[in-house]
């Protein structure tokens, strides 16, 4: 992979650094959901809202700098501070602005895996050099290992974590009342998906983790994926469809003797790329990640 797609690929992760990025021409968006739900659009992950009695409560928080847009965004919504705040997984656009909330009182509720990398070193595959932890008050304060229902806002929200999917702390959130499912990185919408493999993600738990919200909804839930649009039952089956798809055609090429470089000139996504292959990676940075899912032993899972 070249230096130039995988700081792209980085970038989606959340893991460039965020300073180096310029967010003054960033504009927080506020897509009404349903049931008293919004979705803010930004840069990084879609950030789930919910407001009322109980304050406001979010799902997921982009990066830092951005904290002032959110913070003016959600005032459109409902008065006073964030009080609580659900992290999908512990990518930097996910989680970049934990240390000021939680300074601001909100209390960060994770996956234990979530908190684990948070604050641990990491290695770059690329540069050779190490990823510092983040500072302790970047970590949730709270922590669960299969999953914890919280009743905010008059709706019963259940958080419940799939293993090994983006990565190995992956929650999704289900507002019961509201018919409104938040997945995090397990949904791409609109774009091949980023599977961290050095972070105990695999193609295997991304499949289950659709399935099994897939299992779950009905035609008239709304969801909200970790990056691109609003969505449906029928975009999820379609995205679920592409990824089985592609891990299946991967699959069967390594069972022919087939090299990496061989796999991708096959273009096994090819039906896909018009649609897929145009927003967060191409389909050959992809195709490898399901390659190295398939073919590596998963990184550190609990």
């Amino acid at each position: 992979m070249n230096r130039r797609v995988f700081a792209m690929v980085m970038v989606v992760a959340g893991l460039a650094v965020a300073q180096d990025q310029d967010f003054s021409k960033v504009e927080e968006k506020v897509v009404p959901v349903a049931g008293g739900v919004s979705m803010l659009v930004g840069a990084g992950g879609n950030i789930g809202v919910t407001t009322g009695k109980d304050g406001i409560i979010i799902i997921d928080d982009q990066y830092e700098p951005l904290l002032p847009k959110i913070r003016a965004a959600l005032k459109t919504l409902g008065d006073g501070p964030v009080r609580f705040v659900v992290n999908t997984h512990f990518h930097g656009d996910h989680t970049g602005g934990n240390a000021k909330l939680r300074e601001a009182g909100a209390v960060i509720i994770a996956q234990e895996n979530v908190r684990k990398r948070l604050g641990m070193e990491r290695p770059d595959r690329e540069t050779g050099k190490t990823i510092p932890p983040k500072p302790p008050e970047a970590w949730p304060l709270v922590t669960y290992a299969d999953g914890v229902k919280l009743y905010l806002n008059g709706d019963e929200l259940d958080v419940t974590h799939v293993t090994r999917a983006h990565t190995d702390g992956d929650s999704i959130i289900r507002f019961k009342k509201a018919n409104v499912v938040h997945m995090g990185d397990t949904f791409f919408n609109g774009g091949y998906p980023f599977i961290d493999v050095d972070s105990g993600g695999s193609i295997d738990g991304a499949i289950a983790a659709v399935d099994q919200v897939l299992a779950s909804i009905d035609d008239k839930t709304k969801i909200i994926p970790g990056h691109g649009p609003l969505a449906n039952k029928a975009d999820l089956q379609t995205y679920r469809n592409m990824l089985a798809s592609t891990r299946d055609r991967v699959k069967a090429l390594i069972a022919q003797g087939k090299t990496l470089d061989q796999i991708v000139s096959a273009k096994p996504t090819a039906q896909w790329d018009a649609k897929w292959g145009k927003e967060f990676m191409g389909p050959d940075v992809f195709v490898s990640f399901v390659h190295r899912s398939l073919t590596e032993k998963p990184a550190g899972t609990r």
